[in-house]
């Protein structure tokens, strides 16, 4: 015992010279529990508390201090910096939001972006000028629209549209997505859907900022309207979605590309590949890179007159640039670039590109500029995939030189299945590593992703981002040259899309998992990262928490879900969601069986049928039904005869309309208006003293973003 215990302090010590590494870990934590907190904190406290605790350690540094103490100074004031940076972010975007039952307006403004289309229509991104009822000063900074079928309207025209507003929805149930906050930070402060089609009007110059993003949004637009189109005309007018996933990875319009063909790259854990991220940006980036020094090699007077690997650097860092402003910089482009930036630049520093150092340099520079994002399942994956790569080429053996006198043949095959079994690896890894937040964010697990990942990614970084960066280069010059590159690209992403379709569709494909609680979330992040950052064998203590969400017990599932208005509810039984109001929040229902991992009936209104009598306004549990859940959906209060009713055939009645109880009601729970605007959306959990309710109001506490008005 005594051996183990001087081998681990030994270890410890030896973690001193990569502190920098937990750094990021640290300002993550701060930020994480900004987000976290119940009521909005002041900055002082946690800004006072950072440059104290980081002159401390200055100054212990100084003084020769003990190396452990510097260390925990160093890491106790990046936690605290982490804190006051995202309130500092969150204080800088702060902006209107809309108020509740706004109702259908008129809105005008500027056509900023065509965002990720909805399920009823494209969706677009407007600065407001005007919207009924509201005031210059409660205008929105943005709001997001879903627009009828085909009405496309192209970013820097000014529009007007009749259109439903609302503000940025809570979560659908207690501890499920909060988009309301991610659209805080994005600045959206509405969203909506158009009522009728959109009319382009006539407006003054818009402010310069906005001017100039849409000046580049309108040509990410038109380089994917005519990549499109010549890439049609390059695979013979059947590109079909080949070119919709085209258009994707170069500028992440997603409007080409069929909704079946998105959900079959999502079930098949191919999902990376519709947002510009990672991969897309270090093929495109490596192919620049390499191309540019070989290119320089191939030309002996410029050979030995150019650093051509300092060259190409420079020439991957503008390639980097170029593409993220043709991505539309949107969050996992911006994270993808600063990992790329941060490579070239140590590449024209002398310094070691593929490092944990450099994977927590652009991490730090990443929370430090968006805070928030630590949160955000994009940034949990992307980076605890590299991470887990990253450690993986640290301690994977290097291949030597082959036996001499080996035939060519022989060491060729050899290199080729080392080759083999490294890529297998690699994608092993990296989605072992981000397995828990597929299945705490997304509840459920792509048993073949391996094999999909390890087909796509490499057809996609050695033929499709490689042919569409050539495209792009020769397109301006001339439609003839493109059309073979277009024609590889095509052909390239067409066997991406049917790769997603053959693992998405195979038997056994996916396998649906609940969510854990939070906390399990929390030991599986800390577990992975522990095993990525700490060097030497106690890093493998972190592989139990790891597997924390796979492996932590369920708690008993809620039997009733309640929509934060108290319009819709649906109950679990028999291990199938059966929803009260079907089609009406299909997204909030579809969100609560995932989680809770229910089944959904094929069809919703035959199996609401069987268990409930309903008409326009109310349902009513039929006899023997358990939850026996009544509902009131609508706004006007119901006749007192049929209040009766539903009190005496319910054991919990939902209320929208306010009214007076009959006695029938005493016995009954009965939820109303004033219920749902404190406590937002609610699960209801059967337990031996009688019902237990959740509410995800308390969950989210009083922010900028979770005020409620209902």
């Amino acid at each position: 015992m005594a051996a183990l215990g001087r081998g681990a302090l030994a270890e410890a010590a030896a973690q001193l010279d990569r502190v920098f590494l937990w750094v990021p870990v640290a300002f993550g934590v701060g930020a994480a529990l900004y987000l976290g907190w119940k009521t909005e904190p002041p900055l002082w406290p946690a800004a006072a508390v950072a440059v104290a605790l980081a002159a401390v350690a200055a100054a212990a540094d100084r003084r020769g201090a003990a190396r452990g103490w510097i260390a925990l100074a160093l890491l106790t004031a990046a936690a605290f910096a982490g804190f006051a940076g995202a309130k500092l972010r969150s204080d800088h975007v702060a902006a209107p939001i809309l108020p509740a039952h706004l109702g259908v307006v008129d809105v005008q403004g500027y056509v900023v972006d065509v965002d990720t289309p909805g399920q009823s229509g494209p969706r677009l991104v407007i600065a407001p000028t005007w919207i009924d009822h509201l005031t210059v000063d409660q205008l929105p900074l943005r709001v997001r629209i879903v627009m009828q079928p085909g009405d496309f309207v192209a970013p820097g025209q000014a529009i007007s549209v009749k259109a439903l507003l609302d503000p940025p929805p809570a979560p659908a149930a207690p501890g499920a997505y909060d988009f309301a906050r991610d659209a805080w930070f994005a600045g959206e402060g509405g969203v909506g859907l158009a009522r009728a089609p959109a009319q382009v009007i006539a407006a003054p110059p818009a402010p310069r900022a906005l001017r100039l993003l849409m000046t580049v949004n309108a040509f990410r637009w038109a380089t994917a309207e005519r990549l499109a189109a010549d890439m049609d005309s390059a695979m013979g007018g059947h590109a079909g979605d080949a070119a919709g996933l085209a258009v994707a990875v170069t500028t992440s319009h997603q409007d080409w590309l069929s909704p079946e063909v998105r959900e079959n790259l999502r079930a098949s854990g191919l999902a990376h590949m519709l947002a510009i991220a990672g991969l897309h940006t270090a093929a495109l980036s490596g192919f620049v890179f390499f191309g540019v020094r070989f290119l320089i090699a191939a030309w002996p007077w410029l050979a030995v007159r150019v650093n051509g690997k300092k060259a190409a650097a420079v020439a991957g860092l503008l390639a980097v640039g170029g593409y993220l402003v043709l991505s539309g910089a949107h969050p996992p482009a911006r994270r993808a670039a600063i990992t790329a930036a941060v490579a070239f630049t140590a590449i024209l520093l002398d310094r070691q590109v593929v490092s944990l150092r450099s994977l927590a340099l652009a991490a730090l520079i990443i929370l430090a500029a968006e805070p928030e994002v630590v949160v955000q399942p994009g940034f949990e994956m992307s980076f605890c995939a590299t991470a887990a790569l990253v450690a993986l080429a640290e301690v994977w053996p290097r291949g030597g030189t082959a036996p001499p006198g080996l035939p060519w043949w022989v060491v060729a095959l050899q290199r080729g299945g080392d080759w083999l079994v490294g890529l297998f690896v690699v994608a092993l890894v990296a989605g072992a590593a981000t397995t828990p937040f597929a299945v705490q964010h997304f509840n459920r697990i792509a048993n073949f992703g391996v094999l999909a990942n390890l087909g796509a990614d490499l057809i996609a970084s050695v033929a499709m981002m490689p042919a569409l960066a050539v495209a792009l280069l020769l397109e301006p010059f001339s439609h003839v040259l493109a059309e073979g590159p277009l024609f590889v690209a095509g052909w390239a992403a067409r066997a991406i899309i049917r790769i997603g379709a053959l693992f998405a569709r195979a038997p056994g494909a996916a396998a649906a998992a609940s969510a854990a609680p939070q906390i399990a979330l929390v030991f599986s992040y800390c577990g992975i990262l522990f095993v990525c950052l700490w060097k030497g064998r106690l890093r493998w203590a972190g592989l139990p928490l790891a597997v924390a969400v796979v492996l932590w017990p369920r708690p008993a599932a809620p039997v009733i879900w309640i929509a934060g208005d108290g319009g819709d509810a649906a109950i679990a039984t028999g291990g199938q969601e059966v929803v009260l109001r079907p089609g009406v929040r299909s997204y909030a229902t579809g969100l609560w069986a995932q989680r809770r991992g229910l089944a959904v009936p094929e069809d919703a209104e035959r199996a609401r049928g069987a268990l409930f009598d309903c008409d326009y306004w109310s349902c009513a549990p039929r006899a023997g039904v358990a939850p026996a859940l009544g509902i009131w959906w609508t706004r006007r209060a119901p006749k007192p005869e049929r209040l009766a009713e539903l009190c005496a055939r319910s054991d919990v009645l939902v209320m929208r309309a306010p009214a007076t109880l009959p006695g029938a009601c005493r016995d009954v729970l009965v939820l109303r208006p004033g219920d749902f605007a404190v406590g937002g959306a609610a699960e209801i959990f059967t337990e031996k003293s009688g019902w237990r309710i959740e509410w995800s109001q308390p969950i989210r506490g009083q922010r900028p973003w979770s005020a409620r008005e209902l």
